[in-house]
Formats: C-alpha cells, sequence, structure tokens
C-alpha cells in the first residue's frame, strides 16, 4: 500500500503549471514563459520550452496539459502552413487565434490548454490573443496565464505601458515573470523570451540564476 501511494506521482498527468505572458510593444510583441513541467508535485522538467512555434511570425505560449496544448499547437501549426501556401504569404495572427479558439471550444469538455497567441503581420503589426480554457479569444495589449499569473495581476496593471519600446517590453515581461516564479511553486527554471517583430523572432533565454533581484531591494 505504501508502494502505491509512493509511486503515484508516475502516473500523474504531465502539466505545464505555470507562468506565461505576451505584451505588445512599439513594432511588435514579446512572449515569455517559464520552463518548469511538473507530474503531479513532481518536477518533471525543468528546461521546458513553452514558445511554440506556429509559423515565422506566430508563437503561442502554452499553460494546462502538456499533451493537449503540444496536440493543439500541432494541428493550428499544420493548418496554417495550408493556409499560407493557398494565400501565397504567411497568414495573419487572427487567423491563427482564431484556429486556437475553435478547435479549444469545439473540445473544451476534454481538454485542459489554455494558450497565448502572439505574432506579427503585416496587417495589424505585433498582436497577442489570449484564449484560456473554454475557447473564448480575445485580443489584448498585455495578457499573462498560468498558475503563476494569480500572483502578477497588480504588478501587470501598474508597469504596462502602451507603446513601449523593444527593451522597455522586454524587461517588463522578464520582470512579471520573475515575480511570479518567485512566488508560485509550479513555475521555475529559466525564463525563455521570444521577440517577434517584422524581421522574424529573436530568442532568448535568461538562466535562473541571473534573474533580476530588483522586489528583494
Amino acid at each position: 500500500m505504501a508502494s502505491r501511494k509512493a509511486n503515484h506521482w508516475t502516473k500523474a498527468p504531465h502539466s505545464t503549471g505555470t507562468s506565461i505572458m505576451a505584451a505588445e510593444f512599439e513594432g511588435g510583441v514579446v512572449i515569455g514563459a517559464d520552463s518548469r513541467t511538473t507530474t503531479g508535485a513532481y518536477i518533471a522538467n525543468r528546461v521546458t520550452d513553452k514558445l511554440t512555434k506556429i509559423s515565422d511570425h506566430i508563437y503561442c505560449c502554452r499553460s494546462g496539459s502538456a499533451a493537449d496544448t503540444q496536440a493543439i499547437a500541432d494541428i493550428v501549426s499544420y493548418q496554417l502552413s495550408f493556409h499560407g501556401m493557398e494565400l501565397g504569404e504567411e497568414p495573419q495572427v487572427e487567423v491563427g487565434a482564431n484556429i486556437f479558439k475553435e478547435l479549444c471550444y469545439n473540445y473544451r469538455d476534454s481538454l485542459t490548454a489554455g494558450i497565448l497567441v502572439a505574432g506579427w503581420d503585416k496587417q495589424k503589426g505585433g498582436q497577442v490573443y489570449s484564449i484560456p480554457i473554454g475557447g473564448m479569444c480575445v485580443r489584448q495589449a498585455v495578457s499573462i496565464g498560468g498558475s503563476g499569473s494569480s500572483y502578477v495581476y497588480g504588478y501587470v496593471d501598474a508597469n504596462y505601458k502602451l507603446n513601449m519600446s523593444q527593451e522597455e517590453c522586454v524587461n517588463f515581461v522578464l520582470n512579471t515573470l520573475t515575480l511570479a516564479i518567485a512566488r508560485d511553486g509550479s513555475s521555475g527554471g529559466v525564463v525563455r523570451l521570444g521577440i517577434i517583430t517584422e524581421k522574424g523572432v529573436e530568442r532568448r533565454v535568461q538562466l535562473g540564476n541571473e534573474l533580476p533581484k530588483f522586489y528583494q531591494e
């Protein structure tokens, strides 16, 4: 009996109980996430990449069930690649977000998936769309998600500014995710960032021992 209880975590589903975030700035968007994946109370992976490429200018952040969100992201990426070939140009961010919304809504009873879609297109520039569990879709200038988000709403509301510069937005996302990691036991590891502009995607990684300590000063 004791051994069955001790090994219970091995049968628990993989979950990206997590901190994810995306924010618009003048000329693009910054998307970011922590890197901890848990299996029950056990940390299954401490360097997970939760920033998933959908197209050359569209990425998503995933929270909820790792299996569910990976499957949905693969489906959307597949559909958008065909859509882009039919159009002869890169698909719009809003189109990708609406495919995510349709899948999350149609299968809302069997999926645990909270998605942030962020990207750039020539029609609307940098955009962030939030698709929470249940399948709603709303565009937001800044959006946060995952278990760590509940700790940082006040910080986000107090510090986000419209039309920030790229580096201001990068620092804002990094600081917010650092605070979430400090408070949330299901978030941790490194902070992965993606800066999406007309030029494409620039990826950055901030290691755990290099995260800012401003909140301790």
